[in-house]
């Protein structure tokens, strides 16, 4: 246990956590301001059982990741818990059955889709870690790694608006599922950020090494503004009065951020893409959101 806890301090930081509870009440929020927009929005016990369940579950998906990571990490990042023996593969392998059993029991308590969607999150990080051991070609090109891996977070996404359906948060309408667009795009611009560089990266999984830094920065720009078209798209700002339109327009300012940050990228000579201005985008788009959702619905 002392162990498993030493690997969830160093592996799990405390971001991690504030994107879990972010991600949920924004999704939760957007989804019922767009599909049942008369109805005001406020998070219920059943959302805070979500975003516990959600913290848990990505915690499973990293222990997943530093294993099927291994190889690559003893490499690339030797001061991994699992690399340095502070955490052995066994007790990873204990910590995510503890955590399949108490997630899927506790989605079981809002409904049985739930438990039966949150078991298909963790089955599928089951299936990845398969699919990298057998096939090298997964392990190595990375945008065919992005095509296998991110369905994860699509279904996270869909936990979280089905179990919202099932508990009455959000109705089952288009504008339900169109809403995953918002947040995969969200995410994407910062895994391209994060994973830019000017200098060729041999062996390691970089966006850019396949589409150069150019072509892997305009690709992180452009899913923000995929993330924020949708959000505009759905939401209606012209729709709304004078000020609340105000607060529905916000995402679109909110583009200036990456935008700014792929400009002086481009511009200047460091070797690395600036990975703040990224997480500022999704910290600050999914907490207009949430103001979105609690001021706009029921007007």
């Amino acid at each position: 246990m002392l162990r498993l806890a030493r690997f969830t301090k160093v592996m799990y930081k405390p971001h991690y956590l504030l994107y879990g509870i972010l991600w949920v009440l924004a999704l939760e929020g957007t989804a019922a301001l767009v599909s049942r927009p008369e109805r005001s929005w406020h998070p219920t016990g059943a959302t805070v059982l979500r975003i516990a369940i959600v913290a848990v579950v990505l915690l499973y998906l990293r222990m997943v990741d530093e294993q099927k990571d291994l190889e690559y990490d003893r490499v690339h990042n030797p001061d991994r818990p699992l690399v340095t023996g502070a955490v052995s593969a066994g007790e990873l392998r204990a910590g995510m059955a503890v955590i399949a059993v108490v997630s899927v029991a506790a989605c079981a308590a809002l409904s049985a889709l739930s438990a039966l969607m949150i078991a298909a999150v963790l089955a599928y990080g089951l299936f990845l870690w398969a699919l990298e051991r057998l096939s090298e070609p997964v392990r190595t090109n990375i945008l065919l790694n992005l095509v296998v891996t991110y369905p994860v977070q699509l279904l996270v996404t869909a936990y979280i608006v089905l179990s919202a359906i099932d508990t009455g948060e959000v109705a089952a309408r288009w504008q339900s599922a169109a809403v995953a667009v918002i947040f995969a795009g969200a995410f994407l611009q910062f895994e391209f950020a994060r994973k830019t560089s000017r200098t060729e990266r041999p062996g390691e999984l970089f966006y850019s090494n396949p589409l150069g830094a150019r072509g892997s920065t305009a690709a992180s720009i452009l899913f923000a503004a995929v993330a924020v078209a949708t959000d505009i798209a759905l939401v209606r700002p012209w729709d709304h009065a004078p000020a609340e339109a105000a607060l529905a327009w916000i995402p679109a300012a909110l583009l200036l951020i990456p935008a700014a940050a792929a400009a002086k990228f481009l511009r200047s000579d460091d070797q690395d893409y600036p990975v703040v201005p990224a997480v500022l985008f999704i910290l600050t788009l999914y907490l207009t959101l949430i103001a979105q959702a609690l001021v706009l619905t029921g007007t």
